[in-house]
């Protein structure tokens, strides 16, 4: 196990198209970003998480958030632009300044990938 939290090894499926993100687990999806973005787990452990472009701006992008302390990310604020489509964005507390970090996830058949990922 890395990190805070166990990442579910299932793949991220909410059932039929139009059902409810589960937010517990979009939430676990965030803190596993944030621990690998600030050098806490490897990025390896969200391979199948991601699609190959966006897993390779993690790999990219490295150690992007300073931390004091071990991230922790907050409540996740979804939307839904357009059927299959997700964004969510979470607070990263990690010390002295908070972070936040987007996410856009895409369907793909039943399963949701992070295509697209940002933080400041």
């Amino acid at each position: 196990m890395h990190g805070a939290l166990a990442l579910d090894s299932r793949p991220l499926v909410w059932g039929a198209p139009g059902a409810a993100p589960d937010e517990r687990r979009l939430r676990h999806l965030g803190q596993a970003l944030a621990e690998v973005l600030t050098g806490r787990r490897p990025p390896e452990t969200l391979a199948g998480r991601l699609t190959e472009r966006a897993y390779r701006d993690l790999v990219r992008a490295g150690r992007m958030i300073a931390a004091g302390r071990p991230p922790f990310a907050g409540r996740p604020h979804v939307s839904e632009p357009r059927e299959g489509v997700l964004e969510m964005c979470v607070v990263v507390h990690c010390g002295e300044r908070d972070h936040v970090l987007a996410a856009r996830l895409e369907r793909h058949g039943h399963q949701w990938l992070c295509t697209d990922f940002e933080t400041a």
